[in-house]
């Protein structure tokens, strides 16, 4: 969390961080600034005193509402900067950037962050180093400042990312409503103008929808189908035909728009009925994502949580990274993952013993087991996020219902009698309702 930075600061040996680039689609500004549209800002925050936000004077509006100390940057007369460095905005950014910090009585080491072109921060250090030879810019490298202090949110960001799953899952709702209620000639679902309906039909919808409930799906969505979904990554053939009775992997990641904060939910359908073999796997995914829940500790070492479903899925006979480290059939991935201004945050749940990570109160994560045979024609994943809370209850941040089984509610069909009643369930229905309905209630800790 914000609250921190310093002392994380101090275990890194920093004195202070400069945060650059603009406002939008950039995690280390957005995490002080939220959603401000800022062309290009800067903000800096020496060790023990509040960041300062410098910004542009054509968004002075903008960056006022951030609630941040701003200072505007025109202060510094950029453009005589420009002239005195004849041309070479790294020079003039440094110069700037010297003023910035012996008003702020900033010297020593200072943590770079931000998205912006490598060579910006890297030619920025040169020059400043010559002007300012007591300041040293450092580059963390993955596993920075501002990572570790995400790993942990406070009730307002855990807040926002219960905002975007309850966008994230109307979106789903809107998905399935529109699937269960085509048409479908023989065992193809159609378009409203007759044609089949096919994945890139069905992403369209979901980008529009995601406009709709003020979300963007900047990483794309999973939408595959049959063999596609036994790929746990495969994002789904463009043209394939949406069908009854073929699993559905489909899963589904937007963020804010601008991008904020990520949430992260996958569901695995098949529409009118589910192949017997289909079932079977689905029973097992559903029981890991119990039994993992139910295990969630405060406090546990993340790792712990992967090896426990590594074991129930190979007791059911399926090859896990457990026992083969490069299966790509079977378990494949690892259990979770942390979720934020970045899709993938801390905590990692792989089960190597350098793994440290602990599930920690104020932590946003998600729970997906999965079991993959594309060779079979399907894969099975099942995923919510979740957050701990302080009072260490566990809880799945937007509920969604599990079903397998997506019953097609419209009566009439086209062409052909071959289609089984939109009524008729599977020969043998998934066991979805009473269990882990992504109405699981976790239990209180």
């Amino acid at each position: 969390m914000k609250s921190d930075l310093d002392r994380l600061m101090s275990e890194r040996n920093l004195d202070g961080l400069w945060v650059t680039g603009p406002g939008l689609h950039n995690p280390a500004m957005s995490y002080f600034t939220g959603l401000a549209h800022l062309t290009r800002a800067d903000l800096v925050k020496p060790r023990g005193q509040e960041p300062v936000l410098y910004y542009y004077p054509m968004e002075r509006d903008n960056a006022i509402a951030t609630g941040l100390r701003t200072k505007n940057i025109n202060d510094y007369d950029p453009l005589r900067l420009l002239r005195e460095a004849r041309g070479n905005r790294a020079r003039a950014m440094a110069a700037r950037l010297k003023l910035s910090f012996e008003d702020l009585g900033l010297r020593g080491r200072v943590g770079v962050y931000g998205t912006v072109d490598a060579a910006l921060p890297l030619a920025v250090a040169k020059e400043l180093h010559s002007h300012m030879p007591e300041v040293t810019l450092v580059g963390e490298g993955e596993d920075t400042l501002l990572i570790a202090a995400r790993a942990t949110k406070d009730e307002a960001e855990i807040e926002r990312i219960r905002q975007v799953g309850r966008a994230t899952t109307a979106v789903v709702a809107r998905t399935a409503e529109y699937l269960t209620t085509r048409r479908v000639r023989g065992d193809t679902l159609l378009r409203e103008d007759g044609q089949g309906l096919t994945v890139r039909d069905v992403k369209a919808r979901i980008s529009a929808w995601c406009s709709e409930f003020g979300l963007e799906d900047s990483e794309g969505v999973i939408f595959a189908i049959g063999r596609d979904g036994g790929v746990p990554h495969s994002s789904g053939k463009p043209d394939d035909l949406i069908r009854t009775g073929q699993p559905i992997v489909f899963d589904f990641f937007p963020q804010e728009s601008g991008g904020g904060y990520f949430y992260d939910i996958t569901r695995t359908w098949c529409l009118d009925h589910a192949p017997q073999e289909v079932e079977e796997l689905y029973r097992h995914v559903q029981a890991a994502y119990q039994l993992a829940l139910d295990s969630f500790t405060p406090g546990m070492l993340c790792r712990f949580a992967q090896r426990r479903v590594c074991e129930y899925f190979e007791a059911q006979g399926h090859p896990t990274l457990l026992s083969n480290t490069t299966t790509e059939v079977g378990y494949v991935h690892p259990l979770g993952h942390g979720v934020g201004l970045n899709l993938h945050e801390s905590p990692v749940f792989s089960d190597v013993e350098q793994n440290n990570d602990r599930l920690e109160p104020g932590m946003v994560f998600t729970l997906e087991p999965g079991l993959y045979y594309p060779e079979r024609g399907m894969g099975v994943r099942l995923e919510d996020t979740l957050v701990i809370g302080r009072d260490a209850r566990i809880e799945v941040l937007a509920e969604y219902p599990m079903d397998l089984v997506l019953p097609m509610r419209k009566a009439a069909r086209a062409g052909t009698s071959r289609a089984r009643p939109a009524t008729r369930p599977s020969a043998k229905p998934a066991r979805t309702s009473k269990r882990a309905t992504g109405r699981a209630k976790p239990r209180r800790r």
